[in-house]
């Protein structure tokens, strides 16, 4: 299994480029504190090369600004190529295959309560369509 998850920020606005087979393709470092320091040190941080494509790449780039706090899913994709003196480079990457906000929201109260009301009234509408006794096993 090739799993990753990373809650982190961003360290730059993304990049977003076309291939040359016009996929879009979405490029940014995401810094995530290490959980524990030693005593009287500064905490550390390990910052990771984050890939997207396509439809994640689009919403990166349309949401994703420098300094927020980001969850990603993904999986590790070790990369290389040579160069134009033919040397070889090696890079490990993460392709993100799920990415979501995780700071929390700075919007009004208004926002939230309509955020509320749309999810209980698809969830009401869900648990009417769905009775655990009707299923035929």
């Amino acid at each position: 299994m090739n799993k990753i998850m990373l809650i982190g920020r961003l360290t730059q606005d993304p990049e977003v480029r076309l291939t040359t087979t016009n996929k879009s393709l979405c490029q940014f470092r995401l810094a995530v504190n290490r959980k524990y320091s030693k005593q009287g040190e500064p905490s550390q941080a390990d910052f990771f090369p984050i890939v997207a494509w396509e439809k994640t790449s689009e919403f990166c780039s349309n949401y994703f600004r420098k300094g927020q706090k980001v969850a990603i899913i993904g999986r590790l994709h070790n990369r290389t190529w040579d160069d134009s003196e033919g040397k070889r480079h090696y890079i490990t990457e993460i392709i993100a295959e799920e990415v979501s906000f995780a700071d929390s929201k700075r919007s009004s109260d208004q926002t939230d309560s309509a955020d509320t009301s749309v999810f209980q009234s698809a969830n009401e509408e869900f648990n009417s369509q769905n009775n655990i006794n009707e299923l035929p096993f």
